[in-house]
Formats: C-alpha cells, sequence, structure tokens
C-alpha cells in the first residue's frame, strides 16, 4: 500500500507541474460554465417553465453546471494520454517498475484537483450572481472530496476511450458524442421528476446524476439530496471501482 501511495503521488507531482507550467486549459473551461450561469441560467429563470420548489432556478442548476464543467474537463483529459503516447512517454511508464495501478489512479487523483479549480471558479460566480451558497466547512470538504470523485470517474472512463480508438481524431469524435448525452440525461438542468420515463431509467444509471445530487445538498443552501449521500458516494465509488480496473487491464494496449 505504501508503494502504491508514493508511486501515485509521484504520477500526481508530475501532471501538477505540467498544469502550473500551462494554465490556460483551466482558464479555457472556466470560461463555458461561466456562460451557462451567466446567461443560460437567468434566461430561463426568467422563463420559470422549470419548477424547482422553493428554490430559484438559477440556484438548481449551479451544481449542475460544476457538475458539467467537471464531466467536460475531464472527458477529454484521455488525449493527453494520446499526447503522450506518441512522445513515448507511456513507453517509458510501462517500463518502469511503477505499477500499473499507481499511473492509472495518479492520473485520475490529478483530473480532481483541475476540478477543485472549476469548483472554486463556480463557487466566486455564483456568490457574484447572489446564489445562496452553504460555506460551512463540512460541506465545502465534502463538496471537494465529491468533485474529485467525479473527476476520477470520467477522467478514468476518458482513458479507458483513449485506450480502445489510440488516435485524436477518433477520441475528440467520441469524446463530443459523449458529453452532450450524459449531461442532458442527468439531473443537471432539469428535476428527474419531469422527465420521460425511460430518460429518467437513464439518467438514474448516470453517474452524473449522483454526483449532482451531492453538490445539490451541499452546495446550495437549503439544497435538496434526493437519493441519500450514502447512495450516492456508494454508486460513485462502484463505478470508479469498475472503471479503474478496467483502465489499469487496458493501459498497456496503450502503447502498441
Amino acid at each position: 500500500m505504501e508503494r502504491f501511495i508514493r508511486e501515485s503521488a509521484a504520477i500526481v507531482e508530475v501532471e501538477l507541474i505540467k498544469l502550473a507550467r500551462d494554465p490556460t486549459e483551466l482558464v479555457s473551461r472556466a470560461v463555458q460554465p461561466v456562460l451557462w450561469l451567466v446567461v443560460f441560467g437567468q434566461v430561463l429563470a426568467q422563463v420559470r417553465g422549470i419548477h424547482t420548489g422553493q428554490m430559484s432556478y438559477l440556484a438548481f442548476i449551479t451544481p449542475g453546471i460544476l457538475a458539467q464543467s467537471i464531466l467536460f474537463s475531464s472527458i477529454f483529459y484521455g488525449i493527453a494520454i494520446i499526447w503522450e503516447r506518441d512522445l513515448g512517454v507511456v513507453h517509458k511508464l510501462l517500463v518502469s517498475p511503477a505499477r500499473r495501478s499507481s499511473l492509472v489512479f495518479g492520473k485520475a487523483v490529478a483530473a480532481g484537483f483541475r476540478g477543485i479549480v472549476q469548483t472554486l471558479v463556480i463557487y466566486l460566480v455564483a456568490l457574484l450572481m447572489h446564489v445562496s451558497i452553504r460555506l460551512d466547512p463540512l460541506a465545502i470538504f465534502v463538496v471537494l472530496g465529491s468533485v474529485m470523485l467525479g473527476s476520477g470517474i470520467f477522467a478514468t472512463f476518458s482513458l479507458i476511450i483513449a485506450c480502445i480508438v489510440k488516435t485524436r481524431e477518433r477520441f475528440m469524435g467520441i469524446g463530443q458524442l459523449l458529453t452532450m448525452p450524459m449531461f442532458f440525461a442527468s439531473n443537471a438542468i432539469y428535476p428527474l421528476d419531469i422527465m420521460p420515463r425511460w430518460l429518467r431509467v437513464i439518467a438514474q444509471a448516470n453517474p452524473l446524476t449522483y454526483l449532482i445530487d451531492v453538490l445539490r445538498g451541499l452546495v446550495i443552501t437549503g439544497g435538496e439530496n434526493i437519493y441519500g449521500y450514502g447512495v450516492d458516494f456508494t454508486a460513485m465509488l462502484s463505478v470508479f471501482a469498475v472503471l479503474l480496473f478496467i483502465a489499469v487491464s487496458l493501459y498497456p494496449t496503450l502503447a502498441e
């Protein structure tokens, strides 16, 4: 276990160094969720076509937009893996004594730190727009933990896609194909109870739904957690464990 933690920490350190040297990706990724909150959220809040109970629509979608930014930034994480393969970095990692599980888990954790940056941006924008945000330390701590877990899930899923398609062009096409259906087949911008039954079934199998459920209960003052935090984290941890196992199995094939 000590070796696993040490090797994973080394991968996280390398990824964070790369991010610190070129933070433009984080800046560009932060623009889209800001636009969703400032434009989309405020426009639909005036329409009042979606019933969100006592909560304003802008407050309702804030956790959903946070989850969206995590999804969009993490799902394209795999393209960096393909770049590393083309540059020979993956080959060097695979011939090192580091365990494959450490390599994959370290990259998932590094993606989580990117998600934390996105969280800070959403919190700041929401406060500027006078959304009632919970600022108690325990709630923020659990939010950051759930953000890291959600980022790890989608980054690992992205790595699996990269191992299968192996080219940047195919990866971009599949990544764009997956992100919007996952986003709209969730409770990000509308409640589950207004969905048609078939879509609700898909949403309940979507890990993004459980991430949003956690965030909606903890980010917004008076926010409602539908499934319960135990169910949410059990679902997300189970998905992460399955994806991690698959990614560890496929990672060596990336070098072929």
